[in-house]
């Protein structure tokens, strides 16, 4: 038994929260591969089709959200996260045959099926844990956009959407049992999300 508490980590919250950064001290603290799940979510956009799979293209066809109310951005989030729950588990499936440790995040993880994942693997003797990392200041994901994107300007509408995406992802994490982490201070982050899931 290691000082971990886990030998996959889904690592779920909105964008702009820290979930990269995160990732990254978790992976070198534990000797872990990380796994984007937005590269998964990247590669079934272009090979699916919106005839056969419109629930992974909810957002063809709209080149600028902030047109759209921030509400109805979220809705399509979760219902994009909500479709992408089987891609999810098969990530997990496969991560449970490879004898590396690994972190799988990104804003798509869907708390059901997070949950689902966690309780599916309970029985192995690889240990899938999950936490979400929460950030719900607009001002403050604001920011973090800034000093992430300096060519992107002010990105208000988006850190307005993330901000609600992370009230609705940390609300259903609470609902399934799945511990929810302040994303500040950062400094301590990953000590934090450790502590949560009881190393």
């Amino acid at each position: 038994m290691t000082d971990f508490a886990w030998d996959i980590l889904l690592l779920g919250g909105a964008s702009g929260a820290g979930k990269s950064c995160a990732a990254a001290q978790l992976a070198r603290e534990r000797g872990a591969f990380v796994v984007e799940f937005d590269d998964v979510v990247s590669a079934l956009h272009r090979f699916t089709e919106a005839g056969h799979h419109p629930a992974l293209h909810h957002f063809d066809g709209i080149p600028d959200t902030s047109m759209l109310d921030v509400d109805h951005v979220v809705d399509l989030q979760i219902a994009t996260a909500r479709a992408l729950a089987p891609a999810l588990l098969g990530v997990v499936d496969n991560r449970r045959t490879v004898d590396v440790p690994a972190v799988i995040e990104g804003d798509y993880l869907d708390p059901a099926a997070v949950a689902a994942a966690v309780a599916e693997s309970a029985a192995d003797d690889r240990r899938v844990r999950a936490v979400f990392l929460h950030e719900g200041d607009p001002d403050r994901i604001t920011a973090n956009y800034a000093d992430r994107e300096p060519d992107g300007g002010r990105q208000t509408h988006r850190a307005q959407v993330s901000a609600r995406y992370a009230h609705w992802l940390a609300e259903q994490a609470a609902q399934h049992g799945l511990p929810v982490v302040p994303a500040r201070p950062w400094h301590d982050t990953s000590a934090r999300i450790e502590q949560a899931l009881g190393r």
